[in-house]
């Protein structure tokens, strides 16, 4: 039997040691017994606590999820103006915690499994359109609904593209060179419609 007041210390534990576990193998094709071991438990407690090893993958999508939401809502509340905030949001899709090797190869996991799950693509389509969303509420203020609606599509898919680039550690590029890459994407197309603007 579990000690009382210990299964959010165990489900933590288990989440966090899915992770690791898919980002060093790179698959979802883990058991439930490697996670259990790195999580220092046994088999029959996390069955007890997720009940399979499809609803522990599922929890670790909304735990990773939860983490990009919360250092994001943290972001914003430092910042003002609608520049800063793309800023910010740059910033946060590229910090430390979710540009690990270990994390990387865990999206590109679950962005595979998503072929085969609705459930892992519906947590994966709510990041996706959650992203955007943030993007727009700021690029709406700086230029026309038309033009913030694409530099948002390629912001989000620079930012994708990125993860994916990491993945190949073959040709790694580091967190400041994405945050500036996307940086100068966006600035280049912000300025290059204020300058149309001024010249018309």
């Amino acid at each position: 039997m579990p000690k009382v007041g210990m299964e959010p210390v165990r489900r933590k534990a288990l989440v966090d040691a899915a992770l690791r576990v898919i980002g060093d193998q790179g698959t979802l094709a883990v058991t439930m017994s490697e996670i259990a071991r790195h999580a220092g438990v046994s088999p029959a407690l996390a069955h007890h606590y997720f009940g399979s090893k499809e609803q522990l993958l599922i929890e670790t999508i909304r735990s990773l999820l939860r983490q990009l939401r919360d250092d994001t809502v943290t972001a914003l509340r430092t910042v003002a103006g609608p520049r800063e905030r793309l800023s910010a949001l740059i910033r946060v899709s590229f910090q430390a915690s979710q540009f690990a090797p270990d994390t990387i190869a865990a999206w590109l996991a679950f962005y595979s499994e998503a072929q085969r799950s609705e459930e892992v693509r519906r947590l994966l389509v709510v990041y996706a359109r959650r992203l955007r969303s943030n993007l727009l509420a700021s690029l709406k203020t700086l230029c026309a609904d038309d033009d913030a609606e694409r530099i948002a599509e390629g912001a989000a898919a620079m930012i994708d593209g990125l993860y994916i680039r990491q993945s190949l550690r073959s040709a790694p590029i580091s967190i400041e060179a994405s945050i500036a890459l996307t940086e100068d994407y966006v600035t280049s197309h912000i300025d290059r419609l204020t300058y149309q603007g001024t010249a018309a």
